[in-house]
């Protein structure tokens, strides 16, 4: 057996360690105080989702560069999470996109049959985050574009207000 040299051990570790950080499809910042889980209430200005007062949106940024997003109406009519990406973009602040499907029913006789929901296309929201000093909260700007089921833009975009508040366990003295 081949004993090799510490300072050789080392140096290998190391550049598997810049290797890794180097192959990351991250833009996160190494500092990354925006990742884990967030709960927000959303209220848009105008657009299609602008009567509705009691929005919220789940979140969770990844370490990676990548988030997903859900929200309380995610059933209605059925559609699954948003996927997407966030960047920092300043001194606590930072940019996500994300996109999640859109679906209609299908034509009423094939509803009753059982066909369900159909692809109606996409949506883009695009956010601009503030992030509060204490790191517990948010703030932040969205935009809603939907495009039909051809990728054409469609009406029913608007922006939204956010607040959020990281989700976390209580501490035992905050109880």
């Amino acid at each position: 057996m081949q004993i090799l040299p510490h300072s050789l051990i080392r140096s290998s570790v190391l550049a598997a360690l810049f290797l890794s950080a180097g192959c990351a499809s991250n833009n996160a910042p190494a500092t990354a105080p925006l990742v884990g889980a967030w709960r927000s209430s959303v209220q848009f200005e105008a657009g299609a989702f602008a009567e509705i007062k009691d929005l919220e949106f789940m979140y969770v940024f990844h370490s990676d560069g990548t988030m997903t997003e859900s929200s309380n109406y995610d059933a209605a009519p059925p559609v699954p999470p948003a996927y997407g990406v966030w960047r920092a973009a300043g001194p606590n602040e930072f940019e996500a996109k994300y996109e999640f499907y859109a679906t209609k029913p299908s034509d009423p006789d094939a509803f009753k049959n059982g066909a369900g929901w159909m692809p109606a296309g996409h949506g883009v929201l695009t956010e601009r985050i503030k992030l509060a000093d204490d790191g517990n909260a948010f703030t932040s700007t969205l935009t809603y574009e939907p495009f039909d089921q051809r990728g054409e833009p469609t009406t029913g975009g608007g922006t939204a207000k956010t607040r959020a508040v990281r989700i976390r366990f209580e501490s035992a003295s905050s109880r």
